[in-house]
């Protein structure tokens, strides 16, 4: 871990002071407080203060990119701290030839079957109205170590996706990928032939996702668009999910909106998992948004959730002006049942340079129709700091209150700095 950090100091102070002409990103400390029931007679009060940066060098075509943040607990010393973790540190290369854009290192996917981050290269080609990405790594350890996988042909992920807008207002899309896990080997308490105790190791195969996904969107401008989603499970060989989500908004002020989901659990290949008779759910949910005036606007949606037997209804209105929301949803059904209603307030005063916040939320539910009532209320006051352009404080004091936790109070600081420099070359 050492020579990983030095290796990435080395390679930061050679691009900042000889090669890039921009270094830009941003760094935060924050200090968040909070009181944890650790048995019934037992209460302990932990400080964690968190440390990130995000920093970004860059020279024409060329960037380094990372993201990481360093976390510690200030009043306790805790199993795994302090706590380094990399989300990012890339090496990109932009449009070159006009065509490509490859990435190196640490980097970010988006992908709805097994999006995250990975260790490896991914390159995106583009030309006229077609694409084509292809990325290949692997997994990323526990706590987003800075480690590599040491074993690529177990702990891997692998895919790609297709995509064009040749066809005018559509855009369509084909997609593959292929993630395997690999599983920690643990020892177990076993017994022998002779029924006497003995330490056994447990080896687990590898457990996969191999998915295949189609998209097809449609958008006429100001007036209708939809977009659809379709992913086959090659493994077991059956539909995983279809989604379909559209607006209609060619009324002025108005937005109708309608929604639907099928899906089957997402169950890795390999994985005890797989023997559970398990059901698929269905969900659909229309929606309606109306722009009153230039201060107020209004919301609602009304869902229905279908399982292997049972349904599950849930309703949702509000709204929102200028100075900030107010919203309440039911549920009812199958799933339990609950009232909430929530109040969140926001406004800039004296050009920017405060900013003070107010939510209030209480809810009432129940697990099943016969169960006991539950009650919940949350209350969270903050401020925003911005006295300069690139630097802000924010302060946010969070109350919480139900059976479970009493009185239960929290408290969170954050400093932020933006920076962004251009530097001549040598």
């Amino acid at each position: 871990m050492k020579k990983l950090i030095l290796l990435l100091s080395i390679v930061l102070g050679i691009a900042a002071n000889i090669y890039s002409q921009n270094i830009s990103g941003r760094f935060s400390s924050s200090l968040y407080m909070f009181e944890r029931i650790d048995t019934n007679e037992v209460t302990n009060t932990y400080t964690r203060s968190f440390q990130m940066l995000s920093l970004n060098v860059s020279e024409d075509k060329f960037a380094l990119r990372t993201s990481l943040n360093f976390e510690n607990d200030l009043s306790k010393n805790l199993t795994d701290d302090p706590r380094l973790r990399f989300y990012n540190l890339y090496l990109e290369a932009r449009n070159l030839f006009d065509i490509a854009t490859i990435k190196l290192g640490r980097q970010p996917i988006f992908n709805m079957v097994a999006g995250g981050v990975f260790d490896g290269a991914s390159v995106d080609l583009k030309y006229d109205a077609y694409k084509l990405t292809a990325y290949y790594g692997g997994n990323v350890p526990a706590y987003q170590k800075l480690e590599l996988t040491n074993d690529f042909k177990n702990d891997y992920i692998f895919g790609g996706k297709f995509s064009t807008t040749v066809i005018p207002d559509f855009k369509v899309a084909l997609s593959y990928v292929d993630k395997n896990f690999k599983l920690q080997d643990y020892y177990a308490r076993r017994l022998d032939a002779n029924n006497d105790p003995i330490q056994y190791l447990i080896s687990n195969k590898s457990n996969q996702y191999k998915f295949a996904s189609a998209e097809v969107d449609y958008d006429l401008k100001n007036i209708f668009s939809i977009d659809t989603r379709f992913d086959y499970d090659l493994n077991f060989l059956k539909a995983s999910r279809f989604e379909a989500f559209s607006i209609y908004k060619e009324i002025k002020d108005l937005q109708l909106n309608l929604y639907y989901n099928y899906r089957e659990p997402r169950i890795r290949y390999n994985s005890i998992f797989s023997v559970f008779d398990y059901g698929n759910t269905q969900e659909i949910e229309a929606g309606v948004d109306y722009v009153i005036n230039e201060l107020f606007s209004v919301s609602g949606k009304f869902g229905n959730v279908t399982y292997k037997d049972e349904s599950s209804q849930r309703l949702t209105a509000g709204l929102t002006t200028d100075y900030g929301s107010i919203t309440y949803r039911k549920n009812l059904g199958w799933s339990g049942e609950q009232d909430a209603v929530s109040l969140y307030s926001a406004y800039t005063l004296m050009e920017g340079l405060l900013t003070p916040s107010l939510g209030l939320s209480f809810t009432s539910y129940k697990l099943s129709k016969d169960s006991e009532k539950n009650e919940l209320m949350t209350l969270l006051g903050g401020v925003n700091v911005r006295p300069w352009r690139v630097v802000s404080v924010d302060l946010q004091a969070q109350y919480l209150n139900n059976k479970i936790y009493k009185n239960d109070f929290r408290f969170f600081v954050k400093l932020n700095y933006w920076f962004n420099t251009n530097l001549n070359l040598m």
